[in-house]
């Protein structure tokens, strides 16, 4: 029987060397997302590359890991949406890429699946963007999709950059235009 997910939200925390112990207990299905995590996070933090952050819960006292999102500096390169194209000429915006943050790598613990947390890490994720758009450009939030999360995607506003077979899709969320509740 699947539970319900806490009514608290996930409190978000840059991954730090304090958190060491805690990302060894992270657990998902795809040991790809568990190695980046343990493996190669902090050293890309180290490099500038991306930043992960990491979500917690607080039950019975006891913070739980129950995902994380690594962000990083992205661009779109407009030529490569129809849409997106003929939207900024028509406003008179010829550049050919414009700025984005990127969802690099998204994971939830298998014991938290399908209980809310993954939209939590999308809405910090254009929360997150929201606020680096003030002082720097940031128009877009940006993923490469694996084919099973469109739909996941699409719930939440992102749309398909650029159609891919079998691949990863490329996915934008619009920060000026799309509309979801941030709170």
């Amino acid at each position: 029987m699947a539970e319900i997910i806490p009514s608290t939200k996930p409190v978000f925390e840059k991954l730090s060397k304090q958190h060491l112990q805690v990302i060894n207990s992270f657990q998902n299905q795809e040991k790809e997302l568990v190695d980046f995590l343990v493996e190669d996070a902090l050293a890309n933090q180290a490099m500038r590359i991306s930043t992960t952050y990491l979500a917690f819960l607080t039950e019975g006292g006891f913070k739980k890991l129950v995902g994380y999102v690594s962000l990083l500096s992205d661009s779109i390169r407009v030529k490569e949406n129809k849409e997106l194209l003929v939207f900024f000429d028509n406003k008179g915006i010829h550049y050919s890429c414009l700025p984005a943050l990127k969802i690099g790598r998204l994971a939830v613990d298998a014991l938290y699946q399908k209980k809310g947390i993954g939209t939590h890490l999308i809405l910090f994720s254009i929360s997150t963007g929201s606020k680096l758009s003030d002082n720097v450009g940031c128009r877009f939030i940006t993923t490469d999709a694996k084919p099973e999360a469109i739909d996941f995607y699409n719930k939440l506003g992102f749309r398909v950059l650029k159609e891919r077979k079998g691949k990863l899709i490329p996915m934008y969320f619009d920060l000026s235009y799309d509309r979801i509740q941030l709170d």
